[in-house]
């Protein structure tokens, strides 16, 4: 008999530990699958005033003080309400890891439908799932190495030809230029080099209308600038429908090439089925606001930097002037080989990428009770991933605030450099938007000068980052002899 309790006691005691080690085993992977345990709370922060939250605090300074004093204060964790969302921000690159790759499937991308209304709601980059997948497969098809390789003259084409309309020693607004340029990259990179003039007019005029009411309060007030880009964006909608009939009407779309629209116009699903006239617009509108502003703005910090370093620019200079000679004094294009043979200037592009930091953080809606850390994360919460803070912090870029592109000798560590974002979401045009500085770099240093005029360490947020005024400055070009 005591050797039957014995037995049964440590049976008992086998049991408990078998119990306790399941239900620890159940929460480290109810942790590590992101769902929410009881015992997980909210992250400490502050959730401010009634309705509108911490909008004002954001609003009255620079945002990146709002979010860096916030993290010094409660960790890489916090909470706060902005414009009327409860939202959870992350400052680490651990739980940007989490939010965008490792557990991506529990946060949907989110836009405010004002914003989602302008683009059109087809636009790849508000869905995920099997049309997303299809849909950024597309694009990447047509922003592939081999697509680039053939796109490198053109994208010299219209770096040169924006210097060119800019030479004259006028003062000019550096980041109204470079949206330029990067307007005529992204319409060579939609529809090749064969869109009709009064097309792309069109397409300009309506596009920049959309453009100024995209970041404007959502007023349909008659007059408004909301109400404005509503309207041109139904031009912007004709205009695409007639350049979409007329491709179709050609029995060779592409004329020798093969841009996105063509890839958008040409695609079919297993039953046949094409992309309809609405999805092939709002993915064309997308490219083209996802190609334009962070583009042009990253540019023009790249002139400020080099324009404030002046032993750095020359030495850009002069790793670029091997390829001017190489080209002939640059009566030739730059080939895609040489775009791969810039080491200095590619860190140069880093590095300010890195300094701007132009996408200081990216929206996600958690679509369940998600755990993260202990820290509960509740379903329908907005969550940012800060990248600027992980940019900026000395804990993974030795002194932060100082531009020194010899960082990136080494690659930074997994995880803490993320200008384009990561995962599913991360931009697929990426590589087209290196190849355009690459490009623009190499025509500015080895043709031109310039000089920034008036203060230039203030900085606007109209919403991404460039210094105030737009960066004012005159360039005018050099005598090629004087280069040698």
């Amino acid at each position: 008999m005591a050797l039957f309790f014995f037995f049964g006691a440590v049976g008992a005691l086998i049991v408990v530990t078998l119990a306790a080690f399941l239900l620890h085993a159940s929460r480290q992977w109810r942790r590590a699958s992101g769902m929410a345990t009881a015992q997980a709370k909210l992250p400490p922060g502050s959730m401010g005033l009634p309705y509108v939250g911490e909008t004002l605090q954001l609003y009255s300074q620079n945002p990146n003080v709002f979010f860096a004093t916030r993290q010094k204060r409660y960790g890489d964790i916090f909470k706060t309400n902005l414009l009327g969302y409860r939202c959870v921000m992350l400052a680490s690159p651990e739980a940007a890891h989490f939010v965008l790759v490792s557990q991506a499937h529990l946060f949907k991308p989110t836009y405010p439908a004002s914003k989602e209304q302008l683009i059109g709601p087809n636009a790849l980059f508000f869905h995920q799932g099997g049309y997303h997948q299809r849909l950024r497969r597309l694009v990447q098809r047509s922003l592939g190495p081999d697509a680039l390789r053939a796109l490198v003259p053109d994208v010299d084409a219209a770096a040169a030809a924006t210097l060119r309309a800019w030479d004259g020693g006028s003062v000019a607004n550096t980041f109204h230029a470079m949206k330029r340029l990067s307007f005529d990259v992204g319409v060579v990179t939609i529809f090749g080099r064969r869109l009709d003039r009064g097309f792309k007019e069109e397409l300009r005029r309506n596009y920049f209308v959309v453009e100024r009411g995209y970041n404007s309060f959502p007023n349909r007030l008659p007059g408004s600038r909301y109400q404005k880009a509503i309207q041109a964006r139904k031009g912007l909608r004709a205009t695409l429908g007639e350049i979409v009939a007329a491709r179709r009407a050609q029995r060779d779309a592409a004329g020798g090439e093969c841009r996105l629209l063509d890839t958008f116009m040409q695609w079919r699903d297993d039953s046949g089925a094409a992309l309809t006239n609405d999805q092939i617009a709002d993915n064309v509108i997308g490219v083209l606001f996802a190609a334009q502003d962070t583009t042009a703005s990253v540019l023009t910090w790249i002139l400020k930097y080099l324009h404030d370093n002046p032993k750095l620019l020359e030495a850009v200079k002069e790793e670029q002037m091997e390829v001017y000679k190489e080209n002939d004094g640059g009566k030739e294009p730059l080939t895609w080989a040489q775009t791969r043979g810039m080491p200095l200037t590619h860190r140069v592009i880093m590095e300010s990428m890195r300094m701007a930091s132009i996408i200081s953080f990216t929206f996600r809606e958690a679509v369940d009770d998600v755990e993260y850390n202990g820290f509960l994360i509740p379903k329908g919460w907005k969550v940012m991933p800060l990248f600027r803070n992980i940019h900026h912090s000395p804990e993974y870029f030795w002194d932060p605030q100082t531009f020194d592109p010899s960082r990136f000798m080494a690659s930074p560590r997994p995880g803490t450099f993320l200008p384009f974002g990561s995962g599913v979401h991360a931009c697929p045009g990426n590589e087209l938007a290196k190849l355009e500085m690459l490009v623009l770099v190499h025509r500015l240093v080895t043709s031109y000068r310039w000089e920034v005029v008036g203060p230039s360490d203030e900085v606007a947020y109209s919403p991404f980052p460039v210094p105030r005024h737009g960066l004012k400055a005159r360039l005018w070009s050099v005598v090629a002899d004087d280069q040698a």
